[in-house]
């Protein structure tokens, strides 16, 4: 239980969850074949509404893949940009991950593109041009806080990243400002872990200690 004793003060108990939460936080390849309860999803939007954005300017922008045709063209792309990307050395490997996202593509019952709208500044009053991908950063931190809310409700999420973002914006009929920032795989996922894919598997290892710079 939250400590309102104080405002900002929260219990040992809820510090405790909350690092759990960020271990069980996993990007999620394999689902259920299961429909996602709506009443939970809908409580997960809701991180959307409560996000950080610079000056406010909420700049996300969610389009849900549902169409049969809709989800063709998400998967074509996908497999039209991962043919000619993946070659070299670690091809193999590649491939491996490519399969598994495409897994996520097919299965997952719920799917969004989340773009970042450049038009979002219009009457703001802060300047935002010395930092242009403020807005993207904006979409990211909302997209993270959507994340640890799927997985409160036991929901898992992919994040897939392999598009070509011009041609999937042509296909989906999207407005020209929009800038696509992230495709999300929604459901259940077929198992739990606290460890990262590409760790578990041998590919990739997790600094143990954050470097921290002192100037």
């Amino acid at each position: 239980m939250i400590n309102t004793a104080a405002i900002g003060q929260f219990s040992a108990a809820f510090r405790k969850d909350f690092s759990e939460l960020m271990r069980w936080r996993r990007d999620v390849r394999s689902f259920q074949d299961t429909p996602v309860d709506a009443a939970a999803l809908a409580r997960c939007l809701d991180a959307f509404k409560l996000a950080p954005s610079v000056s406010l300017t909420q700049p996300w922008r969610l389009v849900e893949i549902k169409s049969e045709g809709a989800r063709k063209t998400v998967i074509e792309n996908f497999k039209s940009f991962n043919a000619s990307a993946l070659s070299g050395a670690d091809g193999e490997t590649a491939q491996g991950f490519a399969t598994q996202k495409l897994k996520g593509l097919e299965v997952a019952p719920v799917q969004y593109a989340v773009f970042s709208d450049g038009a979002a500044t219009e009457g703001h009053v802060l300047d935002l041009s010395s930092i242009p991908q403020v807005l993207d950063y904006s979409v990211a931190a909302a997209i993270m806080q959507f994340w640890l809310a799927l997985r409160v409700e036991g929901i898992g999420m992919g994040w897939v990243s392999r598009f070509d973002p011009a041609q999937l914006q042509a296909d989906l009929d999207i407005a020209q400002s929009w800038k696509l920032v992230g495709y999300l795989c929604i459901g259940y996922p077929t198992a739990d872990s606290t460890e990262p894919d590409l760790q578990t598997r041998g590919y990739e290892t997790r600094a143990p200690e954050l470097e921290l710079l002192a100037r």
